[in-house]
C-alpha cells in the first residue's frame, strides 16, 4: 500500500502549472467514438480514469497511443464492439458515456453500472429518460445496462434536475438523431461547453452549451480527423488556490480560465483573502489567520460540490464558526471525521457542517474516502504541524497528475512511500 507523508506546516510558493480537465477528459474520450477517424487531443492529463478510458476504448477496438506524457492519439476505424468490458466500466462512475457516445455511433451498447466515489444516491434516471425520448430501448439486469435504438429521432427533452451527467450523455446520442434536439435545464459547467466545443469542431450542429437550454441539429456524418486541446481543470486551480490559502503561501498558478473559478475568488477575496486574476493565470496569496463564512456548493456558476472539502480545510482554520451547506451529493462530508482526527472541530448536520476553527492541525495518520477528499487531506497536512500520512491514494490518482511532484515543487516537504 502506497501512503503520502507529508510534514508540515510549510507555507507553499512559486508557479505551478493546471493540467487539462479531468471531468473534460473523460467525456470527450467516448465522444470521440462518434469519429470514424483519428483524434489527436492536447493537454490530457494522465490520470487513472484517463487510462481506464483508454482501456475501455482499446477493448471496443479502438487503437490508442500517448505522444509525450499528455496527447493521446484515438483511431476508432476500427471499432466494431457493443459490449464495454464490465469490470472495467463498474470502476468509474463516467463509463456511462459510453452509452451515448455509441447509441449515436452503433445504435448499441452493453456496460457495466458505473461505480466511482461513494458519494451517496447518484442515479442515472434522467440519462435513462433522454434516451427513451429519442428513441431508444434500456434494460438494466444483473449490473448491466443495455442500450438499443433502431434510429434516434430528435425531440424535446426536459431534465427534472441540473445533472452533467445527464446533460453531455443526452447530447452525445443526440449529435446523430434525426432532426433537432432540444435538452432543457442542463448544466453549464465549463467541461459541459468543452464537449461541446469539441463535437462541432468534428461537425456537429451544437448551440446554447453554456446556457440553459442546449439544441442540436442531428447531422448525418462527421470530420474523419481534428486535433483538439482540453480545457484546462478548474478543480484543480481552485486546490491549489485553497491550497495557497491553508497554508499561508503565495503561488502563481498557470494554464488556467480565471473565470471559471469566480465563485471561489469570491469567497477567497471574502475570507480576506487576495487574489489577482490574469489572462491565464491567478495569483493568491495570504499570510493570515482566514476569516469566517458561509458557502453552499451550487451547479456551475455557483460554488463547486469538488472544491467543497478544500475550503473545508481552510475554514476549519479560520476565526470564528462557518458553515458549509451541500446541496449537491449527500455523503460529501465524510473526510471531515479524518480532519477532526487532525484537531478540527467540526459537526455534521445532516448536508450541513459546521467549522469552529482552530488555530493548528497536527499531524496524523488520515485516509481518502473519495477523490477531493483525498485533496483535501493532502492540503491539511501542509497546513498542519507535525507528520500526516494519507492512504488510499487510488482516490487522488483518479483526478490528481503526480500530485506530490507538483506540491514538492512548491516547497512541500511530501513524499510517496511504500
Amino acid at each position: 500500500m502506497e501512503k503520502l507523508v507529508i510534514t508540515g506546516a510549510t507555507p507553499l510558493k512559486g508557479e505551478v502549472t493546471v493540467h487539462g480537465a479531468k471531468n473534460s477528459a473523460i467525456a470527450i474520450l467516448p465522444a470521440t467514438l462518434l469519429c470514424n477517424g483519428i483524434c489527436t487531443l492536447n493537454n490530457v492529463p494522465n490520470i487513472i480514469d484517463v487510462r481506464l478510458s483508454c482501456q475501455i476504448l482499446e477493448q471496443l477496438g479502438s487503437k490508442i497511443s500517448w505522444v509525450g506524457s499528455n496527447t493521446l492519439v484515438i483511431d476508432n476505424r476500427n471499432v466494431n464492439k457493443t459490449h464495454a468490458p464490465l469490470d472495467l466500466t463498474s470502476k468509474f462512475r463516467a463509463s456511462y458515456y459510453l452509452i451515448g457516445a455509441m447509441l449515436g455511433r452503433s445504435k448499441e451498447i452493453e456496460v457495466g453500472l458505473p461505480g466511482g466515489c461513494n458519494l451517496g444516491a447518484r442515479p442515472i434516471d434522467q440519462h435513462i429518460k433522454g434516451f427513451a425520448a429519442l428513441g431508444a430501448t434500456v434494460n438494466l439486469s444483473q449490473g448491466k445496462i443495455n442500450v438499443k435504438a433502431n434510429k434516434l429521432v430528435g425531440t424535446n427533452i426536459y431534465l427534472d434536475v441540473v445533472s452533467v451527467g445527464a446533460t453531455i450523455n443526452v447530447l452525445l446520442a443526440s449529435v446523430f438523431a434525426e432532426g433537432i434536439t432540444t435538452i432543457d435545464n442542463v448544466a453549464k459547467e465549463p467541461h459541459v461547453v468543452d464537449v461541446a466545443n469539441f463535437l462541432n469542431s468534428l461537425g456537429a450542429d451544437i448551440r446554447g452549451a453554456g446556457t440553459d437550454l442546449i439544441k442540436i441539429n442531428g447531422v448525418k456524418s462527421l470530420k474523419n480527423n481534428i486535433t483538439y486541446s482540453i480545457v484546462p481543470d478548474q478543480i484543480e486551480a481552485g486546490t491549489y488556490m485553497l491550497a495557497a490559502i491553508a497554508t499561508k503561501g503565495d503561488l502563481l498558478i498557470k494554464n488556467c480560465i480565471p473565470e471559471h473559478l469566480d465563485s471561489l475568488t469570491s469567497k477567497i477575496l471574502e475570507i480576506g483573502g487576495n487574489v489577482e486574476c490574469f489572462d491565464d493565470t491567478i495569483h493568491v496569496w495570504y499570510t493570515k489567520r482566514p476569516n469566517k463564512t458561509i458557502v453552499k456548493t451550487l451547479p456551475y456558476p455557483g460554488f463547486p460540490t469538488d472544491l467543497q472539502p478544500q475550503m473545508g480545510v481552510v475554514l476549519s482554520l479560520a476565526s470564528g464558526t462557518s458553515v458549509i451547506n451541500e446541496s449537491i451529493w449527500d455523503s460529501r462530508f465524510q473526510y471531515t471525521a479524518e480532519l477532526n482526527k487532525m484537531g478540527a472541530n467540526i459537526i455534521v448536520q445532516g448536508k450541513s457542517a459546521i467549522f469552529e476553527g482552530v488555530e493548528n492541525l497536527s499531524g496524523a495518520p488520515v485516509y481518502a474516502t473519495d477523490l477531493r477528499a483525498g485533496a483535501a487531506l493532502v492540503i491539511a497536512g501542509m497546513a498542519a504541524n507535525g507528520v500526516t500520512e494519507v492512504f488510499n491514494l487510488n482516490h487522488i490518482d483518479r483526478g490528481y497528475e503526480k500530485i506530490e511532484e507538483k506540491f514538492a515543487s512548491l516547497g512541500a516537504k511530501i513524499k510517496r512511500v511504500s
